[in-house]
């Protein structure tokens, strides 16, 4: 451990009961020493200005006002496509100083183990047909928490501005005046198509790449086939598990051969991923067969023939076969 560690603790020991007697109640003690040790007195012990440190230690306490309510703030954060190492260092600190974390269904259990321990946790994760909590009270519920001074992690898988209502939920932030902050997180498709060794583009395969979502309504799909159906791209469906068949009746029904080469990757970046390969002729039945677990990702183009030899990760869960 550095040794401006050891005077940084020798510092805030020296200011210990004073802090304790200035703040009543744990919650203000924590929040005052947390911008102490990640603000700019910090900086000033570890330039080895220690003097300058504690006066203007002296200084905050001092102007510290120990009846305000801290005006909370919230944090959409992109919590990546499930392995923990693939959080951003933004990410990772923001979740270790907040107060409250809600949270998705999509956030892996490794990735929601590296929140604060003693933050309140709070699920609103959404199922097919099963939304707990309507979209319209997580974002009523985002603005007041952070109206009682709290720090929100709103924690969701993959980039919360893919796919992710994160968009809606910032308007509700603005409107209500609350001030936020977005941390942008690896999207399914870069994660998924990276551990199953899928480049989503390639020179002589595909030049571009479109996301689009997967999901059913009314048992169909409006989306502009035509343009889907195009060669020379790659076709990432979110969310398309349920949907897969017509997916790929649509895509044979606007032009596209049914040999085109399509993958299906359950749990991408986990110990549980596992990935399926076929056509789309083909699919469907493999999906009937052998029934992937959600969440998946469905990757369509030429460059998914690439797999067998660019495949790199190996899965560690021992019950995968």
């Amino acid at each position: 451990i550095p040794a401006a560690y050891g005077r940084l603790s020798s510092l805030a020991e020296s200011f210990r009961d004073r802090v304790k007697q200035h703040f009543k109640h744990p919650p203000q003690r924590r929040i005052f020493w947390e911008r102490i040790l990640q603000g700019p007195v910090a900086e000033m012990v570890f330039a080895g200005q220690e003097r300058a440190a504690r006066e203007t230690l002296e200084r905050k306490l001092a102007l510290a006002d120990p009846e305000h309510t801290s005006a909370g703030e919230v944090y959409l954060i992109g919590g990546g496509p499930g392995d923990p190492d693939l959080l951003t260092f933004r990410a990772l600190r923001l979740m270790q100083q907040s107060d409250v974390i809600v949270y998705d269904r999509l956030v892996s259990k490794a990735v929601l183990e590296l929140t604060r321990r003693d933050a309140e946790r709070i699920y609103v994760g959404k199922e097919r047909d099963n939304h707990a909590v309507p979209q319209e009270e997580i974002n009523v519920l985002l603005a007041r928490l952070a109206k009682q001074g709290k720090r929100v992690c709103r924690l969701k898988g993959g980039d919360p501005f893919i796919f992710g209502r994160g968009g809606e939920e910032i308007e509700t932030l603005v409107d209500e005046g609350v001030p936020f902050q977005v941390v942008p997180g690896i999207t399914a498709a870069a994660g998924a198509a990276s551990y199953a060794g899928i480049p989503l583009t390639h020179r002589d395969f595909s030049q571009s790449c479109l996301f689009v979502t997967g999901h059913l309504k009314d048992g169909t799909m409006d989306l502009n086939w035509d343009m889907l159906a195009q060669p020379h791209q790659t076709v990432v469906f979110y969310m398309g598990l349920v949907g897969l068949p017509v997916i790929c009746e649509k895509l044979i029904e606007h032009g596209v051969s049914p040999d085109m080469p399509i993958a299906l990757v359950q749990q991408a970046t986990t110990p549980k991923q596992k990935v399926f390969t076929g056509t789309l002729a083909t699919m469907p039945e493999i999906v009937k067969r052998d029934k992937p677990k959600p969440p998946t990702l469905i990757i369509v183009g030429e460059v998914v023939q690439l797999q067998d030899r660019l495949s790199w990760f190996e899965p560690s869960d021992p019950d995968m076969s």
